[in-house]
């Protein structure tokens, strides 16, 4: 069996995935959170770049709960050229990420999940690393801040709808698989 790398984030009607916690919060509720957390229950790590890391890492302990429990427990894998050392049950990835990546999905079964479309996804996409997005529309503009697929060559976007799912919220999770 080959792991799934799964990559999951919120999106802005206006295609807005910066900065969620500022802006999503009020919509992840009741049975969006427990949809999160069977998903993160499927996962044996948690895929995360030096920002998302270090942004993660300083809060995300500190919030007690079901689901950050769980988000918490996880093994973690951080991108990083610049850290030398990571904490919050992690293991630092450098070097060539595409082929370490590639060799922890092809150990095991459990799915890897990325919170975030990132400078990252360019790497993942382009290695074709990535299974499945499941990009959750948040009913909120945003305004400004750095978009879905942003950094990420557009060649390399090549998705097919496989499942929609809506949330008392108003959050439509959209399931796409990566064509390869």
């Amino acid at each position: 069996m080959v792991r799934k790398l799964t990559i999951g984030s919120f999106v802005s009607l206006d295609g807005v995935v910066e900065a969620p916690m500022n802006w999503a919060s009020p919509f992840f509720v009741g049975d969006a959170v427990e949809h999160s957390y069977e998903k993160a229950g499927e996962a044996d790590f948690f895929l995360l770049g030096r920002v998302t890391y270090e942004l993660f890492s300083n809060r995300w302990p500190q919030i007690e709960g079901k689901y950050m429990d769980r988000m918490n427990g996880l093994k973690k894998l951080v991108v990083s050229r610049t850290l030398k050392e990571v904490g919050w049950n992690a293991s630092l990835i450098e070097g060539d990420v595409a082929t370490r990546i590639a060799e922890i999905k092809a150990q095991g079964d459990g799915d890897i999940l990325k919170y975030g479309v990132s400078n990252l996804d360019q790497t993942l996409l382009a290695n074709k690393l990535v299974d499945e997005y499941q990009l959750s529309i948040v009913p909120t503009r945003v305004g400004h801040g750095k978009r879905a697929f942003q950094d990420v060559d557009p060649s390399l976007v090549r998705l097919e709808l496989t499942d929609t799912h809506r949330f008392d919220s108003g959050v439509v999770t959209l399931t796409y698989r990566v064509l390869k």
